[in-house]
């Protein structure tokens, strides 16, 4: 199996050689996206009544595009620096991370409320339960891929202590696992089910079947939460894992961790972290809050399906609903799916040019 994109293979120190991963924005560029923000926001429009139109980024767009090329060309991963975070207020800074969504892809849903863009902070959710969502927790979260083709994540507060993010490449990952483990391997490239976590639309079911890996295309494609596969397992109609499935799993979460293939970095406010779900895992640290109200740690997490994906394994539809390149695709579409959300998707649609999934 050849991937025909080799950049998407890195290990630690290959990042540290060359950090073309790492875009930062300049002064102007900054101060662009600041005036922009400042000029659109309206306290009487939801987030779906903007449109592109409505921010002009200015000298950021060149710096985001470099990185959302990065995330689609190369490393799979991208850290955009230089927000202006100091500039604005917390609602303000959430509606530049919608605005910049607006100018690269189409935003999808991410839960059971079919919310477009969630707050990233401690809400008190036990992360390991049948509904558990790690964004809204505290907790050490394990290696998973989010259900878009892309995440950015922009920090507004850090923790008091711990929070570290960590990224490592399910590319790199499933070379390890064929050169040590081959016949373990292969086991991951067959239906494994994973829990919706009680957040299912009407169409759909408690669960549903995903490959740990697949290909398309001459690409390899990864598709990984531990927590989703745990919950899954009390649900009735899924099929047990046998001995050798939890070894497969188990080796696939120890190569992750090692200091070779594992890269951690503490985000700070401005920063903007961008992962391609198919070709990256990411965790993070358990932390300690701040109990200031005003300096919790806060982030913005927005999930995209861009206008230039490539298409995806068929495995990948149930999951994503679509696997057509250029489409409309993933998300939890959740219970408070309604016109306004399928009106946005629309307009964002076609001023991409992209189609919407069937």
């Amino acid at each position: 199996m050849i991937h025909a994109n080799r950049c998407a293979a890195w290990t630690v120190d290959d990042l540290l050689a060359s950090q073309d991963w790492i875009v930062t924005l300049d002064d102007r560029a900054a101060a662009d996206l600041a005036r922009a923000v400042r000029k659109a926001a309206d306290p009487d429009k939801t987030l779906f009544d903007y449109t592109r139109s409505d921010f002009d980024l200015g000298g950021a767009d060149a710096p985001i595009r470099a990185a959302m090329k990065e995330v689609r060309d190369g490393t799979g991963f991208a850290v955009l620096r230089g927000l202006p975070r100091a500039a604005l207020t917390e609602d303000e800074f959430r509606l530049l991370t919608w605005a910049i969504g607006l100018h690269t892809g189409v935003a999808r849903p991410q839960g059971k409320a079919s919310q477009f863009l969630s707050a990233v902070r401690d809400a008190g959710t036990v992360y390991r339960s049948a509904g558990g969502r790690g964004y809204s927790s505290n907790a050490d979260l394990d290696f998973h891929t989010d259900g878009a083709d892309v995440v950015l994540l922009t920090c507004y507060n850090v923790a008091r202590a711990g929070g570290e993010s960590r990224v490592s490449s399910s590319v790199t990952a499933h070379e390890m696992l064929r050169a040590e483990r081959p016949d373990l391997a292969a086991l991951l490239h067959q239906p494994f089910y994973f829990s919706r976590q009680q957040e299912q639309a009407a169409d759909e079911g408690p669960f549903y079947p995903n490959p740990i890996y697949d290909e398309r295309d001459g690409l390899l494609f990864s598709k990984w939460n531990r927590n989703r596969l745990r919950s899954a397992q009390a649900i009735a109609g899924v099929p047990q894992l046998n001995a050798r499935q939890h070894e497969a799993l188990d080796l696939l979460d120890e190569i992750l961790r090692r200091p070779a293939v594992m890269y951690s970095m503490y985000l700070k406010p401005g920063d903007m972290q961008i992962l391609n779900n198919h070709v990256t895992l990411h965790s993070r640290t358990e932390f300690e809050d701040h109990d200031d109200p005003a300096l919790k740690r806060c982030l913005f997490r927005l999930w995209l399906a861009p206008p230039d994906g490539v298409a995806l394994p068929e495995s990948w539809r149930p999951a994503y609903r679509s696997v057509e390149a250029g489409s409309v695709r993933g998300g939890i579409v959740g219970q408070g799916y309604d016109d306004a959300r399928r009106g946005f998707e629309a307009r964002q649609a076609a001023e991409l040019g992209m189609r919407l999934a069937a």
